[in-house]
């Protein structure tokens, strides 16, 4: 197997190894929940609780807070909690968060744009 040629110098042998700390960030970031975080942070504005979950259609609360406390853990979303009462909590992107954002953004499109053809093939198949 040949690895694509940015990937030459950080996987020589063409392993991509079991141990390897980016499999543990590839599940945070390309978790079904933790991309819909991303992309819908992606816009620079932050972001209430509510809003995230309504923009994350289908996400249930616990896997919302887990995504989302992962994601802070991981130094991509800051969470910004304001001494009031009623308590008043924003998400927005870090830097590390805005630059992950963009390179997920044609990701996003691409699968998007083929999505209906990759199901209509897989269901004739």
């Amino acid at each position: 197997m040949k690895v694509s040629t940015p990937l030459d110098e950080r996987f020589p042998d063409a392993v991509f190894a079991a141990g390897c700390p980016s499999r543990t960030v590839l599940d945070h970031v390309m978790s079904k929940w933790g991309l819909l975080v991303l992309l819908s942070l992606g816009d620079g504005e932050p972001q209430r609780w509510s809003e995230l979950r309504r923009r994350a259609e289908g996400v249930s609360e616990k896997m919302l807070a887990q995504t989302l406390r992962t994601l802070v853990a991981d130094g991509f979303v800051l969470r910004d909690a304001r001494p009031v009462v009623p308590p008043h909590v924003e998400y927005s992107l870090t830097p590390r968060g805005l630059e992950l954002a963009a390179l997920l953004n044609p990701l996003m499109v691409w699968v998007v744009d083929n999505a209906p053809d990759i199901l209509e093939d897989a269901a004739s198949a």
